[in-house]
């Protein structure tokens, strides 16, 4: 079941375990009870510290890892490959008694939770954000005996998905109702369960003025800090998480000097680079607004805190662009989907729509071709604005659809999505298409709508900036998709945060 490279990875953490651990496996005669009892089987047999034994749990197939001693709440209903593999080591580790790598506040605020909690997490084994939540809440099960989690992968248990209407993921249960769905960090995960009044927080405002504050958690930000910190200044970096919309990118292919890597993989890199600097990293925080004061900034946040900075650097990044029609907001996680590596699994065999014609909206046409029943896919213009190689490789599945001049008026249905009604701009007939589920791909659109026309800004909301990146606000810069940068490209984020950055540090000098 394991390939010689998977192994060969699998090697080397086994050899981190530091106590005995054992395997509790449910399973019957079934072919998917086979493969997890394969799967435990031969993980089982490259360690002396891992032992198998077949006990009946709530869901068959599923498999525990328990310490000889105590049970850990960690559970496993279906086969931890692809990016759930990473969930299934850092469980291994953390149950034989290593550490998770977080805060000892954390650790206090988790420990001190003195109720029940049942997670279930459902999740497909090609999304690369679940596994930032199945780890958040297997952390929560190793340090509190109260807290129980199990992962449930969709496709072995698909009547159990379709039962629950399960239409997104990672979408997680607390005691059998919905918790939350889509990517959250731990910090996120307690905000939602522990009282704010109850956790250990730190009291921002008390922090002393930084010499530059940078705002966001991507690529640029992430790059602005460590280069800021670089030059010896007091660096702070607030943002809701490390991350940005690189975690929703899976394959990156033109990072120069790595030949493939993943979104979520390559900003955990960028993130430990980041801490590896004496940058005060305040995640889980979102700020509501920026003003110049005399000698600094403001940096007001929903929390109630107040920063200060001498410099301030934005850096927030783009989100995905809404068509705002009625229906998006009511089915969003039951049928309307943004990321079909996430969630194209969950509509295997069914109609869909993908809304735009661009390079993400057709890139992600061509992915879902081999899951789906049929896709239709929904230009606004005459023609599709995706490159030529990708309109040559859609024009070759003949389970595909374009539709062009079609204006998206409404997405219907129930408890979920049901259908699709559309206006033909070019004979003005509305038409209705039988679709369970509708992607969402027609570029992004800048996070600035917080700055209130504070500094200027072009047309679509990005801000100006020169060439050292400073903004029309003496002291202030931005970087990233945020400013009015020609190309939205990661490794050009990355640039713009380090010119930011060194835009910043000589301000400060020359002031």
């Amino acid at each position: 079941m394991l390939d010689n490279e998977t192994k060969k990875n699998l090697a080397q953490y086994l050899e981190l375990i530091e106590a005995p651990i054992r395997f509790s496996v449910s399973v019957d005669g079934t072919d998917a009870s086979q493969q997890t009892l394969a799967f435990v089987n031969e993980v089982a047999a490259m360690s002396e510290k891992i032992s198998v034994e077949k006990k009946q749990l709530l869901r068959t197939p599923s498999f525990e890892i328990n310490s000889l001693q105590n049970e850990s709440g960690i559970a496993f209903a279906g086969v931890p490959l692809g990016h759930e593999f990473s969930s299934f080591l850092l469980a291994l580790l953390q149950v034989s008694g290593r550490a998770p790598k977080i805060s000892d506040a954390m650790i206090q605020d988790i420990v001190k939770i003195n109720q029940p909690l049942h997670f279930e997490t459902y999740v497909s084994l090609t999304c690369h954000n679940c596994p930032d939540v199945v780890q958040a809440l297997n952390i929560l099960a190793v340090l509190n005996p109260l807290i129980t989690h199990t992962m449930i992968e969709g496709g072995m248990y698909q009547e159990e998905v379709k039962e629950k209407e399960i239409m997104a993921v990672p979408t997680v249960l607390l005691n059998g109702q919905e918790f939350t769905s889509g990517r959250m960090t731990i910090e996120q995960i307690l905000e939602k369960i522990i009282d704010p009044a109850q956790q250990g927080k730190t009291d921002l405002s008390l922090k002393e003025k930084f010499d530059v504050m940078i705002i966001g958690g991507g690529p640029a930000a992430s790059s602005a800090a460590i280069y800021a910190a670089r030059k010896g200044i007091r660096t702070g970096l607030v943002a809701d998480s490390i991350g940005g919309q690189v975690v929703e990118t899976l394959g990156i292919e033109n990072m120069i000097g790595t030949s493939y890597t993943e979104g979520p993989r390559l900003m955990k890199q960028v993130e430990e680079h980041l801490r590896s600097y004496p940058v005060d990293v305040m995640t889980n925080q979102q700020v509501l607004s920026l003003k110049k004061q005399s000698d600094h900034f403001e940096i007001a946040l929903k929390s109630g805190n107040k920063l200060a900075a001498k410099t301030a650097i934005i850096a927030t990044g783009a989100r995905w662009r809404s068509i705002n029609v009625p229906g998006e907001k009511e089915f969003k996680n039951k049928g309307i989907a943004y990321c079909p590596h996430c969630d194209g699994p969950l509509f295997t065999g069914k109609e869909i729509a993908v809304i735009g014609g661009g390079n993400s909206g057709i890139e992600a046409a061509i992915d879902l071709a081999g899951l789906a029943k049929h896709v239709y896919v929904l230009e606004f213009l005459p023609e599709l604005k995706a490159d030529k190689v990708l309109q040559d490789k859609l024009a070759t599945l003949p389970n595909v659809t374009v539709i062009l001049n079609a204006q998206t008026k409404e997405i219907n249905g129930h408890s979920h999505v049901e259908s699709l009604t559309y206006l033909d701009r070019s004979t003005n007939q509305e038409h209705k298409l039988a679709v369970a589920g509708v992607f969402i791909l027609i570029g992004l659109v800048p996070n600035t709508h917080w700055l209130n026309g504070s500094l200027d800004m072009n047309d679509r909301g990005e801000i100006l900036i020169d060439s050292h990146g400073a903004t029309s606000v003496s002291g202030l810069f931005a970087a990233g998709d945020c400013t009015n940068s020609a190309y939205k490209q990661i490794i050009i984020a990355m640039g713009s945060g380090a010119t930011a950055a060194l835009g910043a540090f000589d301000y400060l000098m020359r002031k």
